[in-house]
């Protein structure tokens, strides 16, 4: 087996990208202090097409070396905001019709794969912070909550593994794949 050169991927140029048509996805990381995980985030959303991201209260901002060191150049094809409170870009988010989901270990969290998803439906997930989860505050304008099954003994997962898993989940279930 071979691998596929640049050419052969036939990826779109960043000029070319900012025009195509996006996956209804809005990313939001609430507080999120690691720059590898806010360069995480750029790069599946780049990789997804996603809409936008919005990065929120502490959260970094590029440019950043740290950000652009996972990021590798995503920060320049994905659309993104800084806005100083989360619970502002959650309602700004809700006033545009919005579904509001919350990715946190919650009573009355629905497990990931029991999610319905509507394929005429813009979803903005909402990241928390590494230690603290998503805000309690957020967690009350949220329209539901999503939950991650786990296994092992720790509690949760990385916030970049998290936003992988759950973008990869929607897109499948609105049939893009």
């Amino acid at each position: 087996m071979q691998k596929l050169s640049m050419e052969q991927l036939n990826r779109p140029d960043v000029e070319s990208f900012k025009t195509q048509n996006k996956t209804p996805i809005v990313i939001v990381l609430d507080n999120v202090r690691s720059m590898h995980n806010v360069g995480s985030a750029f790069r599946t959303a780049d990789g997804f097409a996603i809409e936008k991201i919005l990065l929120c209260g502490i959260t970094g901002t590029p440019p950043h070396r740290e950000i652009e060191k996972t990021a590798l150049g995503a920060t320049q094809s994905v659309v993104w905001e800084h806005v100083d409170s989360t619970q502002n870009a959650v309602q700004s988010l809700k006033d545009a019709g919005y579904k509001i989901l919350a990715i946190e270990q919650a009573a009355g969290s629905i497990n990931l794969h029991e999610v319905a998803v509507e394929s005429s439906a813009k979803y903005a997930f909402v990241f928390g912070n590494e230690v603290h989860g998503v805000s309690e505050e957020v967690m009350q304008q949220i329209d539901a909550c999503i939950e991650i099954p786990q296994f092992g003994t720790k509690h949760s997962l990385n916030v970049s593994v998290t936003v992988g898993i759950v973008v990869w989940h929607f897109l499948q279930k609105l049939k893009f794949f």
